[in-house]
């Protein structure tokens, strides 16, 4: 999909999930159908961009594309763990560091 268009938006405001991809990335169109699942089993918002629509992003997420965001903190890269991304999303504790 790409580009900047909210996908699943919330009600009431940003999307909980992005999701970074790049055109033609294989890798993407997995997350993406994983992202999808979780966003509907859980009512979160989300959307897609695309880390190659600006500098910056590409900069700082290229080379890990796949991408998911979650509140706007990097969550995962590469592959969609859906147990992790639920749990997330409900708020245990989820961070890569």
């Amino acid at each position: 999909m790409g580009g900047t268009d909210a996908v699943g938006e919330a009600a009431g405001g940003e999307p909980r999930i992005t999701l970074l991809t790049r055109v033609g990335c294989h890798l993407c169109d997995d997350a993406r159908a994983a992202v999808v699942r979780v966003a509907e089993q859980t009512g979160a918002g989300w959307r897609e961009l695309d880390v190659d629509a600006e500098p910056a992003r590409a900069d700082e997420y290229g080379d890990r594309v796949p991408v998911v965001l979650v509140d706007g903190r990097e969550h995962g890269y590469w592959r969609v763990e859906e147990a992790r991304l639920r749990d997330a999303l409900g708020g245990r504790r989820w961070s890569l560091r």
